[in-house]
């Protein structure tokens, strides 16, 4: 039996397809704004920003592999698009062009706005570390492409590919952000572009390691967790009393020798020396905080293999190992749309607070889009305790 807000949520829904009402999550009136700064719908007759981005989220939603796959699929249940909030079915040309043409900055923009709400929704989620401040993972994935298709993005001498830089922040494993560039650069120089928070924690591994740009994070106010590289160069300062059983071999201070290396560097930093218990294998951090414990700083460079998992996860569930265009606008527009869609089901969950994984809500999404259904009974495949729905806050990425 429905209670009176679930009643009051399957009446309003009523004719509405499950794609429809994941698609109220998104905020119009923004994204209206977003493609009229860009002129993003100057002279178009089929196929606006929006409608794009509809096909582009159903595209990824439901896990289509190629234009003609989108097409089919659209054509076979063509009466039920206007309850889907589309005009019709567009032709793999009319597809094609918009993928080229359309700005990518109107979907990176998107994307941007959605994981403000996510991380917003998000803030308070329990880290498992003792700890207030907000953290993020820092890393780059490599996606490979062809390079007599890709050529816009050099990689090697036969190989092209694009690399998706991103700041996972830890709390609900949301991306805070993301550089997309081609394959050549370096993972080191996203730290030119990143945003720095300060009294933040920004933990990566030590191919990240530049002292002249780790300095600049340690200006502002924001804390970094790295890894020494072997072989490194720095004298001894101070030595902090420790407990070898608890697998922290030294937790020294440390001055940096070598003229550019100190001047790139000028200050004082901490190295800890700990032996993973789990795994017998010895680790080097680097970090510029010296108020938590040496334990702490482990657990926080251990909790960065998240962001790798995110960029297994979002490569083996959502669509951007296979492109549907070929150009560098729409290279980006796919990423960018199918960031927004984990994005739009990471805010799904945390709003008709779902125990379900983001990777169980996409497999009942990739098979239910067309049905009418109350969304959140939709995704709820087992009758849950009242209480286990008030407590479902967790955003289980990882879960299947």
């Amino acid at each position: 039996m429905l209670s009176g807000l679930d009643d009051l949520g399957y009446r309003m829904n009523v004719g509405k397809t499950l794609f429809a009402q994941v698609m109220e999550y998104v905020p119009w009136k923004t994204f209206g704004r977003i493609i009229e700064r860009h002129n993003g719908d100057a002279g178009v007759r089929t196929l606006s920003c929006a409608d794009l981005f509809r096909v582009m989220a159903f595209a990824q939603l439901t896990w289509r592999e190629s234009l003609r796959d989108i097409e089919v699929c659209l054509t076979a249940n063509q009466a039920k698009l206007f309850h889907m909030g589309m005009k019709g079915v567009p032709a793999r040309s009319t597809l094609s062009d918009a993928l080229n043409l359309r700005d990518w900055r109107i979907y990176h923009a998107l994307a941007m706005r959605l994981i403000t709400r996510a991380r917003d929704l998000y803030s308070r989620e329990p880290l498992n570390i003792d700890l207030d401040a907000t953290v993020y993972a820092l890393d780059a994935t490599t996606i490979d492409l062809c390079l007599s298709l890709f050529d816009w993005a050099p990689f090697r001498s036969t190989k092209a590919a694009v690399k998706m830089h991103t700041l996972l922040d830890l709390r609900g494993a949301i991306p805070a952000f993301i550089h997309i560039s081609d394959g050549k650069m370096h993972d080191v120089n996203v730290l030119d572009f990143l945003p720095v928070e300060a009294g933040a924690f920004y933990v990566m591994d030590r191919g990240y390691l530049d002292f002249g740009r780790l300095y600049k994070l340690h200006q502002v106010g924001a804390f970094f967790v790295t890894r020494a590289k072997r072989g490194m160069d720095a004298r001894r300062v101070y030595s902090a009393g420790t407990d070898r059983a608890t697998g922290v071999i030294c937790d020294q201070t440390i001055a940096m020798n070598g003229f550019y290396v100190a001047k790139s560097y000028p200050e004082q930093l901490r190295r800890i020396r700990f032996k993973d218990p789990e795994t017998g294998k010895t680790l080097v951090f680097l970090t510029n905080n010296t108020a938590l414990p040496p334990l702490t700083i482990a657990a926080l460079y251990k909790n960065r293999w998240q962001v790798e998992l995110f960029f297994k996860w979002i490569k083996q569930h959502l669509r951007i190992k296979r492109f549907l265009g070929t150009s560098e606008n729409a290279v980006k527009t796919q990423i960018w749309c199918a960031v927004s869609a984990y994005v739009l089901i990471a805010i799904v969950k945390k709003e008709l607070q779902l125990d379900a994984s983001l990777y169980t809500l996409l497999q009942i999404l990739s098979v239910s889009v067309f049905e009418k259904s109350q969304l959140s009974s939709a995704l709820r495949p087992s009758l849950e305790a009242p209480e286990a729905q008030l407590g479902a806050n967790q955003l289980n990425l990882f879960n299947f």
